[in-house]
């Protein structure tokens, strides 16, 4: 039987949960101050799900994102002041300042690929995950995408192939019920996206992406099947983005009582009162975790504006082989 969450990472969580939150809405405000030009996709309210599920990986476990994947960036370790230099074109970004918010990566923190193609991740997912297998290392790779990804052949064709090789795979389908301007029940031939697991053999958990104990008690079985050897999980976890597909969408496709309802029930003031109510901190103990995180945003931007702009020499480096030599 897995073992519930005690106090240090009930507070690790929340404390990832804080960093994405002030990253994302510092980047926003940032843009629209004109200090940063930038195609923005807001994970606003979707954070609890890398934060729940970070804490039980490793460092050097594998991630896989997407275009809408700084949280899962922020709370699987990349330093907030390399994400801040390479959206903001720097040379000290983690690649170069030629990625941009689409294309971060940063081994390091196990963070392999952030891809702008949709579902694009989940076969690179297998391929990382494969590699792992052979050679006996134990790491787990997670791979996240969308809910409007679940209707592309990449999907399906990564699931089964997953399931054949056993691979220790976590697919993480963080449905925000909007495949961009789409509503789920307009593009998707069911209800429940985890209950495709069962045409590839493989467990489905259906949870709510905004309960952090929730999603921890999933990703906890999951995290474990993969690392002893049992195969892929697809976890679906419920969840809202509280901005528009991207910054300057307005979100007008969604219906106000919708929106509405999802923001009144937004997982990081519910959370933090949990929190409290629990005896699992007071609110001085909370204030001061999220002043440190707004000082660590504070910090980071501040490196990112004191770096160098990206030379124009490396426009072709690491993208063209050369071979004239």
């Amino acid at each position: 039987m897995n073992a519930a969450p005690d106090s240090r990472t009930l507070l690790a969580i929340y404390r990832k949960m804080s960093a994405i939150k002030h990253n994302d809405e510092r980047f926003i405000s940032t843009m629209l101050a004109g200090r940063l030009s930038m195609p923005y996709y807001s994970a606003r309210g979707q954070e609890c799900i890398p934060a729940a599920i970070s804490v039980l990986l490793r460092d050097d476990d594998y991630l896989v994102t997407i275009y809408r994947g700084v949280h899962d960036m922020i709370a699987k370790g990349v330093p907030p002041r390399l994400i801040w230099a390479e959206f903001a074109g720097r040379s000290t970004g983690t690649c170069k300042g030629k990625g941009g918010p689409m294309h971060v990566t940063h081994p390091e923190s196990g963070c392999m690929v952030t891809t702008g193609i949709v579902g694009a991740g989940m076969p690179i997912g297998c391929g990382l995950a494969l590699s792992a297998q052979l050679r006996g290392d134990g790491r787990v790779t997670v791979t996240n995408f969308g809910d409007g990804a679940s209707n592309i052949g990449a999907f399906h064709e990564s699931m089964n192939l997953a399931s054949v090789w056993k691979l220790p795979l976590v697919f993480v389908c963080q449905n925000n019920r909007y495949a961009e301007h789409t509503a789920l029940a307009t593009g998707t031939s069911i209800e429940r996206i985890a209950d495709r697991a069962a045409s590839y053999g493989m467990p489905g958990l259906h949870v709510d992406g905004n309960d952090p104990l929730a999603v921890y008690a999933a990703a906890q079985e999951a995290i474990e099947r993969a690392r002893s050897g049992g195969g892929p999980t697809l976890i679906e976890a419920m969840t809202f983005r509280f901005n528009g597909h991207l910054i300057g969408d307005s979100g007008d496709y969604i219906p106000k009582p919708e929106y509405a309802a999802a923001v009144a029930a937004d997982p990081y003031p519910r959370y933090r009162r949990w929190l409290a109510d629990n005896g699992h901190a007071n609110a001085g103990e909370l204030d001061a975790i999220d002043a440190a995180i707004k000082a660590e945003v504070d910090a980071a931007m501040q490196f990112a504006f004191d770096s160098p702009l990206t030379d124009v020499a490396e426009v072709t480096r690491d993208v063209f082989a050369d071979h004239a030599a």
